[in-house]
C-alpha cells in the first residue's frame, strides 16, 4: 500500500485595507486507501435469461445454464423467490446449476448467494393449483378506482358496485358509469337488457353495496346503498337521495329505472310555474345521513349498516318541486327498513326516547347477516350499547346483544374484514390484531357458529403489513389478502391460502406479488375445483394487473 499525496490550500483575506489575499499551500499525506482490502467479486453468472419451462411445480427438478459456479467450492445456497431451493449436486458443476422448486415456493427470480455476495436470475414461475383464469373476459375493469361488491344473479350474471365512474373504458363524459355495471357470467361488460345511464352522483358517487329482494311485493329489484343523492340525473332538483335507491330491472327492460312515485298538488311557492305543482321522487323513501356501509336484505326487511347517527325520509307534504323537507329519527350505524323506506321502529328503537341505543363507540367496517335476522357486526368499536365489545358483537333477530355469542374478550385490535361460510358453518375474521379471546392469531382467525375459537386452528404470525380481508372457501381452506409479506417465516407477498388448521396450503401459494385490498369474493363449484371472482382495489396479482376484479381457478 502506498501514500497518496495531495495539495492543501488556504487562502487568508488580510482585510478591506490591505486590498490583497495570501494563499498559503503546503503538502499532506493522505490516508490509506479506505477502499483497499475489500474481497474481489465473485466472477459469476447466470448465463441463461429465461426458465426452459414456461411454468415449474413445486418439487420440480430444473436446470440453469451458468458460468463461474465452481468458484464457490460448493459454499453457496439457491432460492427461489425466498424459499431455500436444494441442490442436485451430482447433476450440478461449474456451467450448469440443477435445483429441486421447492414445495413453498412462489413465482420470482431465482438466486444464488455466496460469501455475502447475492446473483440474481431469471423468473421462475412456479404452477400449481391456483392460476389466473384466461376466459375471464374483463380487460380494462374500473381503473384504478375500487369495486366494493359483487352480487349475483340468477340468471349467472352479475351486478358490480363501486367508487368507478368508468367501466371497460365505455363511458363518456356526458354519460359516466357510476358506480353500478353488469357482466355476464364470465365478466363480459353488457347494456344490453339493463343499462343504468349515469348511475349514482352526489355525495361520494360511490355504491359500497348491492343486494337483490328475493320475496314479497318487490321481488326482483335492487337496493343500492352507499354516499350518493341522485341516481341517472344531474338535475338540482333530482339530488334528494339519502346514500339508498331501489332500482326497477324488472318491468323496464333495457333500463334500470329508479322506482318512481309521481306526486300531484304539492306545496308550490310559485304558482305561475305550473309545472311545479306535482313531482316525480324515488318510490322507495327512506336513507341516511351518512355513508352506508351494507345493505342486506332477509324476505321483506332491509338491515343498513354504516357510520351514519340517523334514519331520515322526505316529508312530503312539506316538501316542494325545489326543496325537500326531511323527517329525521336519531338512529345510530344499525337501522331496519321495509322494501318501500320507511323506518321498522320496532327494531333498536325506544319509543320513550324516540331514538336507538348507543351502537359503537367506533366504526363499523363490515357485518354478516344470517339466515334467523341475527347480525355479527365487527369493526373498532370497544363497546356497543353502552356494554363491552372489543371490535365484534352478534344482535339478536330483535336488535340486541347476544351475550351467548362467545367472543369473550374479542381481539385487541380492529378488525376489517369477517365471512360466514353456509357450507363449513364457520366464520372467518381479519384485522390489526394480534389476539382473539386470549388466543394467539396475528391478523387473522377462524370461529365457530357460537362465536368460539376454533382449537384446531392455529394461526402462524403475519409479518411486514397486515392482513384486510380473509374468506373461507368451501373445501375449508382460506383466501387471505392485505399488505403483509411473510406468514410463518415465509415468503408470502400479499396473498396467501392456508388450511383450516392455519399452515400454508400446499400447491396453493404458487403465486407471486399481491397489491391492493379485496372487499368482495364469490366462489362457483366447477368439475375441477372452484372458480372464486375476486373484486377491491386490486392493483397487481402475479405479474398481472387486474383492474380491481379477477377470477382464479382453485383446483382440487
Amino acid at each position: 500500500m502506498f501514500n497518496k499525496i495531495k495539495i492543501i490550500c488556504q487562502t487568508t483575506f488580510l482585510g478591506l485595507l490591505l486590498g490583497a489575499t495570501i494563499v498559503g499551500c503546503e503538502k499532506a499525506a493522505l490516508q490509506d486507501d479506505p477502499y483497499g482490502g475489500g474481497k474481489k467479486p465473485v466472477e459469476f453468472t447466470f448465463v441463461a435469461k429465461n426458465i426452459d419451462k414456461e411454468s415449474v411445480n413445486a418439487g420440480d427438478v430444473i436446470s440453469v445454464k451458468v458460468a463461474g459456479l465452481a468458484k464457490f467450492r460448493e459454499d453457496y445456497k439457491v432460492y427461489v423467490n425466498e424459499a431455500e431451493a436444494e441442490v442436485i449436486k451430482n447433476s450440478t458443476n461449474d456451467t450448469t446449476l440443477v435445483f429441486k422448486v421447492p414445495l413453498n415456493a412462489s413465482t420470482g427470480s431465482v438466486w444464488v448467494t455466496s460469501m455475502g455476495q447475492t446473483f440474481f436470475g431469471p423468473i421462475v414461475n412456479v404452477g400449481g393449483k391456483i392460476s389466473f383464469d384466461n376466459t375471464w373476459k374483463v380487460v380494462n375493469g374500473s381503473d384504478y378506482l375500487p369495486i366494493y361488491d359483487i352480487e349475483a344473479l340468477p340468471s349467472g350474471r352479475y351486478f358490480l358496485s363501486g367508487a368507478f365512474f368508468n367501466f371497460e373504458g365505455k363511458a363518456t363524459e356526458k354519460v359516466p358509469i357510476g358506480g353500478i355495471a353488469q357482466v355476464d357470467a364470465d365478466g363480459g361488460y353488457l347494456t344490453t337488457d339493463v343499462n343504468f345511464g349515469k348511475g349514482v352522483g352526489g355525495g361520494f358517487k360511490s355504491v359500497y353495496s348491492v343486494a337483490r329482494i328475493n320475496t314479497g311485493s318487490q321481488a326482483g329489484k335492487f337496493i343500492l346503498a352507499g354516499s350518493f343523492t341522485s341516481f341517472n340525473s344531474t338535475r338540482p332538483n333530482r339530488q334528494t337521495l339519502s346514500n339508498m335507491v331501489r332500482l326497477n330491472t324488472v318491468a323496464s327492460p333495457g333500463l334500470a329505472t329508479m322506482d318512481s312515485l309521481v306526486l300531484t298538488d304539492i306545496v308550490n311557492p310559485k304558482p305561475e310555474e305550473i309545472y311545479k305543482n306535482g313531482d316525480t321522487v324515488s318510490a322507495f323513501n327512506g336513507g341516511t345521513d351518512g355513508y352506508i356501509r351494507k345493505a342486506m336484505v332477509l324476505d321483506e326487511k332491509i338491515y343498513v349498516v354504516g357510520n351514519f347517527q340517523n334514519y331520515r325520509k322526505i316529508f312530503f307534504r312539506g316538501s316542494s318541486y325545489d326543496e325537500k323537507i326531511y323527517d329525521v329519527t336519531r338512529m345510530r350505524q344499525l337501522v331496519r327498513m321495509d322494501v318501500n323506506g320507511s323506518m321498522d321502529s320496532t327494531y333498536r328503537f325506544n319509543p320513550s326516547t324516540k331514538q336507538s341505543p348507543a351502537a359503537g363507540n367506533g366504526e363499523i367496517k363490515d357485518a354478516v347477516l344470517l339466515n334467523d335476522g341475527s347480525l355479527i357486526l365487527v369493526g373498532s368499536f370497544t363497546t356497543f350499547d353502552g356494554k363491552p365489545a372489543n371490535r365484534i358483537v352478534k344482535l339478536k333477530p330483535d336488535g340486541t346483544i347476544d351475550d351467548s355469542f362467545k367472543v369473550g374478550s374479542g381481539t385487541d385490535g380492529d378488525i376489517y374484514s369477517i365471512r360466514w361460510n353456509e357450507s363449513t358453518q364457520k366464520y372467518v375474521v381479519a384485522g390489526l390484531f394480534t389476539t382473539f379471546n386470549g388466543k394467539a392469531a396475528v391478523g387473522i382467525n377462524l370461529l365457530n357458529a357460537d362465536g368460539s375459537n376454533v382449537s384446531t386452528f392455529i394461526p402462524e404470525a403475519i409479518a411486514g403489513g397486515i392482513a384486510t380481508f380473509a374468506g373461507q372457501l368451501m373445501n375449508g381452506k382460506i383466501i387471505v389478502a392485505g399488505s403483509f409479506n411473510n406468514y410463518g417465516g415465509f415468503l408470502r407477498q400479499g396473498f396467501m391460502v392456508i388450511e383450516n388448521t392455519g399452515k400454508l396450503a400446499v400447491g396453493y401459494n404458487n403465486t407471486g406479488g399481491f397489491q391492493g385490498q379485496i372487499y368482495d369474493m364469490i366462489e362457483n363449484r366447477s368439475a375441477n375445483g372452484s372458480k372464486v371472482i375476486l373484486v377491491g382495489s386490486i392493483l397487481r396479482f402475479n405479474s398481472r394487473l387486474p383492474k380491481n376484479i379477477m377470477r382464479l381457478n382453485f383446483a382440487n
